[in-house]
């Protein structure tokens, strides 16, 4: 009996040792569930909050750069304004420049002209530029202006008889005068003579086209030029013709030479000026006025 209850007791102590440990690992589980559900809770309140404030820096961000953004823009247009002001203001000067250069040009030309023909030029400066306090837009349509009147200028210039057909003495003028093959009685004159020897050269004195350029009665050789605004020049008593019908000449062009042909007392060169086939005094063609 006595073997038998100690058999007994020795079974039931390993089944409380299990239950014990048993417990104690239970506790220590519902611990570290604990913990584990108190670190996730935290972490996740950690990443709420993290995306919270990514969120705000996000909405920061996209606000700064729309601020970038205008500002930028206003930037932009202010530059594009500043450089159309400056585009503008350099296209003024540059057209002012470009008049200035053009004037100086056909006043030179002009002059060229006016030498052509026996006749003096006139002086002038070099033109300045617009000064900072004029406007440069109003000066630049001033040059436009004086520039569109010398194109005219320059073309009447060239275009209208103007001039000495040869730079001497006149020995008869324009009108009615003593009659040189008819003592006592007058005759009406229709040009200018011009002093001259046989071989002097004659020179035409506008651009235009030779209408005819041969004998032609009392004129002897003639050379006769069709100008603009039904102008012509007749070129009379010629030794030599330099210049045949239909052909250009220009102003100052050597086109034949001084002698006594036709109907003439002596060497010299006879000059008319025609206005719708009349004549008209070539005088009032000597001068630029």
């Amino acid at each position: 009996m006595r073997r038998n209850f100690f058999t007994k007791k020795s079974s039931q102590q390993p089944l409380a040792d299990t239950i014990h440990i048993k417990t104690k690992n239970l506790k220590r589980l519902k611990t570290l569930t604990g913990i584990t559900l108190l670190g996730a809770v935290t972490l996740f309140s950690i990443v709420i909050n993290l995306s919270h404030k990514t969120e705000e820096q996000a909405n920061e961000k996209a606000q700064l750069v729309a601020q970038i953004n205008s500002l930028h823009q206003q930037l932009g247009q202010e530059a594009m304004a500043l450089d159309s002001v400056n585009n503008k203001q350099q296209s003024s000067d540059e057209k002012a420049m470009t008049y200035i250069g053009s004037i100086e040009q056909k006043l030179t030309k002009i002059n060229n002209y006016l030498s052509k023909r026996g006749l003096h030029g006139f002086s002038f400066k070099h033109i300045a530029p617009a000064k900072k306090n004029d406007s440069k837009e109003a000066t630049a349509q001033i040059y436009s202006k004086y520039d569109s009147y010398l194109t005219r200028l320059v073309n009447n210039v060239a275009f209208m008889p103007m001039g000495y057909p040869r730079m001497s003495a006149f020995t008869s003028f324009f009108g009615y005068r003593g009659n040189p093959f008819d003592f006592g009685n007058s005759e009406f004159h229709p040009g200018i003579d011009f002093r001259g020897k046989t071989g002097d050269p004659v020179k035409c004195t506008a651009n235009g086209t030779v209408e005819s350029a041969g004998p032609n009665g009392g004129y002897g050789n003639c050379i006769r030029i069709k100008h603009i605004n039904n102008l012509e020049t007749l070129y009379g008593h010629l030794s030599h013709i330099n210049v045949h019908p239909g052909q250009k000449v220009s102003v100052g062009d050597v086109i034949g030479k001084v002698g006594s042909t036709g109907r003439s007392t002596g060497s010299h060169l006879h000059y008319e000026v025609r206005r719708n086939g009349k004549p008209v005094n070539p005088k009032e063609y000597l001068t630029l006025n």
